[in-house]
């Protein structure tokens, strides 16, 4: 992969409180800042700005190290990379008469967006001389980093709730993690890699619990604007649970703006739940600055069931500031989403994803969301992982063949 070696330069100033906007070293291992909130990592913008241009761009790989410069990463000997290449803004004319395109994550190394977060998570643990790592996961986010934790020779633990997706929990240990099923939600599962920090001496890389997987999610954004010749679609659905990525999105084009690599107008941000589980819906609904705790979470979309999200305010701001909005879709609705998009456009989608086209149709008929507007979904992983309809179609080859049966 090519990561411009030679004009490897690190731009970070300082580390952020998000709430107080407390400020902390880059050099030292942390975790949620003194008030319990997320970290954000603050850059050089204004001389990125004079030392890169988009021409630059173009000389280097289509990989998500192309935009290094804005990355927390100081060494690129630190960098531990599966090969992390551009994924494919598909345009699905069969799907809506609008501009309406699918932002396919499933492309990545372990087959989901999750790579993004978790590659630059190892990355910096590496950097930081940490040599053990846990994670509690719906699936896809442990599955990443016991991939890239043994890519890094790193011990890696990891903690699912009992009704994970087998393939999810086969794929983690595959990959050299210490791998663990719980009777709780994920929730329960972030409990005890909380509770086990100082005895385990593990680095907690839970959703917004250290600082870099925002960084790496925020490739989406920068990502998408290349793709876009810079020029941002009017709306982006997103299927939220911990809401990294949507926080991440958000704050790459608030720094490509600063940058002056795009102008002040932002895609509305809408963020999809299920209706069995959606704190940040009511909480935008109820007009509300925090999301309280989903009671009884439940949906079929595993990725999407986090019944409370340490970002939920970010979520919240974010979705706001962008004149977005919050939709809740039924799991009926998601199962027929994802077999519509796979007959119509040959596209395999997660639950998740499947999520996003079920609150593009639903919110076409509300009038939230207009035909003449252009709308990118994002599907987060391979649909190749989530169980799929049985075919009970069969055929005796030793008997004579009536073709006129087989048209369909």
């Amino acid at each position: 992969m090519n990561l411009h070696l030679e004009n490897w330069k690190n731009y970070v100033t300082h580390l952020e409180c998000s709430k107080t906007g407390n400020r902390y070293p880059h050099s030292e291992v942390i975790g949620l800042s003194d008030d319990n909130a997320p970290i954000l990592v603050k850059y050089d913008l204004a001389s990125i700005s004079k030392e890169l241009t988009k021409e630059d761009l173009k000389l280097r790989g289509e990989n998500l190290w192309r935009y290094s410069e804005l990355l927390p990463v100081k060494n690129h000997e630190n960098v531990v990379s599966l090969g992390e290449n551009f994924t494919p803004l598909i345009p699905t004319p069969n799907l809506g008469k609008g501009e309406l395109f699918v932002k396919d994550e499933g492309r990545l190394p372990t087959g989901s967006f999750k790579a993004r977060g978790l590659c630059m998570a190892i990355s910096m643990a590496k950097e930081l001389n940490i040599k053990r790592v846990a994670i509690p996961t719906n699936g896809n986010a442990g599955a990443a980093m016991a991939a890239y934790a043994k890519r890094a020779g790193m011990s890696s633990y990891v903690f699912c709730p009992d009704d994970t997706p087998e393939i999810n929990i086969r794929e983690i240990a595959m990959q050299g993690a210490h791998t663990w099923s719980v009777n709780g939600l994920i929730t329960d599962c972030g409990k005890i890699v909380r509770e086990g920090v100082e005895e385990m001496n593990w680095f907690d890389v839970s959703t917004l619990k250290e600082p870099y997987r925002i960084e790496g999610k925020k490739t989406m954004g920068l990502e998408l604007a290349d793709q876009m010749n810079w020029k941002l679609p009017d709306v982006i659905i997103y299927p939220t649970g911990g809401g990294t990525g949507l926080i991440g999105m958000v704050k790459a084009f608030n720094e490509l703006e600063e940058m002056g690599w795009i102008d002040s107008k932002r895609p509305r941000m809408v963020a999809v739940q299920s209706t069995g589980c959606a704190p940040i819906v009511k909480a935008y609904d109820e007009g509300n600055e925090a999301a309280e705790f989903w009671e009884n979470a439940e949906t079929m979309a595993a990725g999407i069931r986090v019944p409370a999200a340490v970002g939920d305010f970010l979520i919240l701001k974010g979705i706001r500031e962008t004149n977005g909005f919050a939709s809740a879709v039924t799991d009926e609705s998601i199962i027929s989403a994802r077999q519509i998009v796979a007959e119509k456009e040959g596209l395999l989608l997660c639950p998740e994803g499947a999520a996003t086209y079920a609150a593009y149709l639903q919110e076409i008929q509300s009038g939230r969301i207009s035909e003449k507007e252009s709308v990118v979904l994002f599907n987060c992983a391979t649909g190749l992982k989530y169980p799929m309809p049985k075919v009970n179609n069969f055929i005796d080859c030793k008997s004579k063949i009536d073709y006129s049966s087989l048209r369909a």
